[in-house]
Formats: C-alpha cells, structure tokens, sequence
C-alpha cells in the first residue's frame, strides 16, 4: 500500500513529487506518457480528484502538457533562460543583434504578431514616460513564439514626437531593434530599469500565452531611459511562467 498520504503534505503533492523524482532521474523522459488519473487512483489508492490535482501541479510548473484524447506527457520544450543582464547591453543591441538574442542560443524565436498604432497614453504609462495625458504614443504589441508555443507578449509605449517618422513606427525595426534605432535618433537608452511580479493571467493573456490552467504570468516592466534620466520606451511584458527561468549575472 502506497504511503501517499502520510505526514502534513497533501496526499496530491506526494504523488506529484514522486511523479517529478521520476521525471529528473530520467524514468520519464522528455516526450512521454505518464500515469494517467486511474492507474494513480491504482497505486497510491487515492480519489480521482487527487490524481487530477497530482498532474495539474506537473503541468503548471511547465513539467508535463495535457494532450487532448491522449493523456499527460512530459514536456519537451527546454525553458528560455532569460539574461536579464547581458540582453541589454548595448555591446548587444548596437552591434545589431537582438536583445533575445543573448537568451536563444542556437534556437529561433518567431514574433507572430505585430501591431504598431498610435494612441493616446494609457493613464499608467503618461506620468513613467514623462508626457502629458493628452500626448499620443507610439505602442508596439507583439506575441513571442519558440518551437511552437508562445512563451510571450510585450507592449512597448514611446512618446510619438520622439519617434515619427522612424523605423520604430514599423513592424520591423532592423537591426538592433527599437534600442538601435533610439539612438540612431539622438536618443540612445543609457539605463534601464526592471519591475517583476507574478500572478494568475487574464482570460486574454491565457489565450495568448496558450496557458494550462493554473499556470500562472511573470509581468516585467522595463522603462528605457536615455540621457538626463529622460524615459524613452516602457515596455511590458507578460511571460509564460512556466517558459522562463530569469537569470542575473553581475559582479559584487
């Protein structure tokens, strides 16, 4: 008889780490089927319910991705290690190389879908960009796709004085992207700044991220400043949690 239920862990967290020991000492391996709800039920003697609830927990943490009609398999997607560091540096963006670029490696990130508008400023973005309620700004909405699975949306505001006219107002802004095309402008970011935080995604965000239930959002907001401390760019971002692990490499 499985012990599953001793101790104070839920009796679905057991099996969840048992399923997950099984997953890293290579039992399981990437591609897989694992136990599905009855033959849990079978073996640790417990309710359907708590099978259930043991797979939601693989899949959201990213370990294992429901297969309609098929079961559970464990996930072979690789998680994107974002450098938060060494992305923006501008020995990255103005040699001409993407800021993802330094979180790839041999592997190509797809932006799907592009949209670039001119809008008045949200409430939020006015006061961190500096600019009045009533001044437009330029906004780029694009969705982030690697091997298949979007992993991403980002919003970018920029005050459109600063950027009319420019290939920012494109869907495609070159090489370097936006950064490189800032300071081809006079206006190059010299400092950034990084909010985290975490929560549940909305409806809309689980759609675009093709979310699992329960996984939940890493919300960055990176405000590019340039010169003088003025504010350039704020971009958000809503990352697939379960796709990233966020990296920071810098010296004491």
């Amino acid at each position: 008889m499985a012990t599953a239920g001793s101790g104070r862990q839920p009796k679905y967290q057991r099996i969840a780490n048992d399923l997950k020991d099984a997953i890293r000492s290579g039992t399981y391996a990437p591609g897989d089927r694992l136990p599905g709800e009855n033959d849990l039920m079978a073996q640790y003697e417990v309710a359907r319910m708590t099978a259930r609830q043991a797979l939601g927990v693989l899949q959201s943490e990213g370990l294992a991705e429901a297969r309609k009609g098929s079961g559970v398999f464990v996930r072979d997607f690789q998680p994107l290690r974002r450098r938060g560091i060494q992305r923006l540096s501008r020995e990255q963006w103005g040699a001409g190389r993407s800021v993802w670029a330094a979180d790839l490696g041999d592997r190509n990130l797809v932006v799907d879908q592009v949209e670039v508008t001119e809008e008045e400023a949200p409430e939020h973005i006015s006061p961190a960009l500096a600019v009045d309620e009533a001044d437009p700004v330029c906004v780029r909405r694009r969705r982030f796709v690697l091997a298949g699975k979007p992993v991403l949306v980002a919003t970018s505001y920029l005050p459109a004085s600063l950027v009319a006219g420019s290939q920012i107002t494109q869907p495609d802004t070159g090489p370097g992207g936006t950064y490189a095309r800032l300071a081809e402008l006079g206006h190059k970011p010299v400092h950034f700044r990084e909010e985290i935080r975490s929560r549940m995604p909305t409806p809309e965000e689980a759609a675009q991220l093709s979310l699992s239930m329960g996984t939940p959002v890493i919300l960055i907001c990176r405000t590019a400043f340039a010169e003088e401390g003025r504010p350039v760019e704020v971009n958000e971002m809503v990352l697939d949690s379960a796709s990233y692990v966020l990296e920071y490499d810098f010296d004491a």
